[in-house]
């Protein structure tokens, strides 16, 4: 992220908006990601305080980054991206034949958090829930006036209903293993900068109705690097993941000399002492962390459990490290039948975030009664 003057900061500002009161739909639940897709959801980098002015060399690094990861989802499943109209164009060239680019004004391109969270109903039909988006809780440093609603512009590009939270909340926040679970961190949805007031009962609540699950566990915290000045303050999707139902995959730091040795050692006992929706003990794979222990800001919170699950591969953040062999060997064996691609994903990482988090699913429809 770029550094920005205190004076520009304070004229850009916003106020987190209003809760909105949740619509009413029928019964749905999320699916987890590695059931049947319809197509993947991403956006183009616009020319931004994150991303650099246009014409910038740190623009063009964003924006072949995340045409490396579109065109590699591409060859296993549709894609589709959206674009600011002004970089409408210019995506179509960066991306070429056969990715669908759609319009759609962007403050920046993290589609898994301004993005829906698509849901199945009971009768197979696809859904879209539209969390209150505000900047990761109105941080200084954010821009959201258009990125607040994308998630119902790529809603009606998909053709699907919308059911309005009041819960501010973003994709990475979240976790589910399809079969009831879901995974939640203290510090993102009781954040009161997101959630003011919020308790684990009124953010559950909101939680299993939107998303039909019945049992959260809580982390109480993300990696280290999420809470410098550019981070989310926690996000699950770089910490932990769903593998299966039962099955989490949870990053490790082996260094001490690294903050997220003591963190991940936490969470590990956190996890070892719940139970998932249907009362079965958490089988927890561990997934090393790069080698690599900082960059020029400090200690990095490069992770391979933010990766991606499209259909019949996994799109795996590689650095360039002899870790990166290891971290594919382990995910090849936990979605058996899968290939897994390794990307390179430091870029991504150096922008704010990593694979999992510019990626949003939209699963397939289901015959009545069929959904997984």
């Amino acid at each position: 992220m770029l550094n920005l003057d205190p004076k520009d900061v304070a004229k850009r500002i916003k106020p987190a908006p209003a809760p909105r009161a949740a619509t009413a739909v029928a019964a749905s639940h999320m699916p987890a990601e590695w059931e049947a897709h319809h197509r993947t959801w991403m956006a183009f980098p616009p020319p931004n305080e994150t991303f650099g002015p246009a014409g910038s060399p740190t623009l063009d690094r964003a924006r072949e980054a995340w045409s490396r990861v579109a065109r590699t989802i591409a060859r296993y499943e549709p894609v589709t991206v959206v674009a600011d109209p002004r970089d409408a164009t210019t995506a179509r060239e960066w991306l070429g034949e056969g990715i669908r680019v759609v319009q759609v004004p962007l403050d920046d391109a993290w589609m898994r958090d301004s993005g829906p969270t698509f849901t199945r109903h009971q009768d197979g039909s696809v859904a879209a829930i539209d969390w209150v988006f505000n900047g990761w809780g109105a941080q200084e440093w954010a821009v959201w006036s258009k990125d607040k609603d994308v998630a119902c512009a790529v809603a009606a590009e998909a053709g699907v209903p919308v059911r309005s939270s009041s819960l501010v909340n973003e994709g990475g926040g979240i976790h589910v293993d399809g079969n009831g679970t879901v995974l939640l961190t203290e510090t993102v949805q009781l954040d009161p900068t997101r959630n003011p007031g919020a308790t684990k009962e009124s953010v559950e609540a909101e939680i299993h109705n939107a998303l039909g699950t019945t049992k959260a566990i809580w982390l109480p915290r993300g990696l280290t690097r999420d809470y410098d000045e550019f981070g989310t303050r926690g996000h699950v999707d770089i910490v932990a993941t769903f593998a299966g139902p039962g099955t989490v995959l949870l990053h490790r730091q082996d260094d001490p000399a690294h903050p997220d040795y003591e963190i991940c050692r936490e969470l590990h006992a956190v996890l070892a002492g719940e139970l998932d929706a249907h009362d079965r003990p958490l089988r927890i794979i561990a997934v090393p962390a790069p080698t690599v222990l900082r960059d020029d800001e400090g200690f990095v919170d490069w992770s391979y459990i933010n990766h991606y699950v499209a259909n019949n591969v996994v799109v795996l953040c590689a650095f360039d490290d002899p870790n990166d062999a290891i971290a594919a060997g382990i995910l090849e064996r936990a979605y058996p039948g899968r290939t897994v691609e390794l990307v390179d994903a430091r870029d991504i990482f150096a922008f704010g975030g990593g694979i999992h988090c510019i990626t949003q699913q939209q699963p397939e429809p289901a015959a009545e009664g069929g959904a997984q």
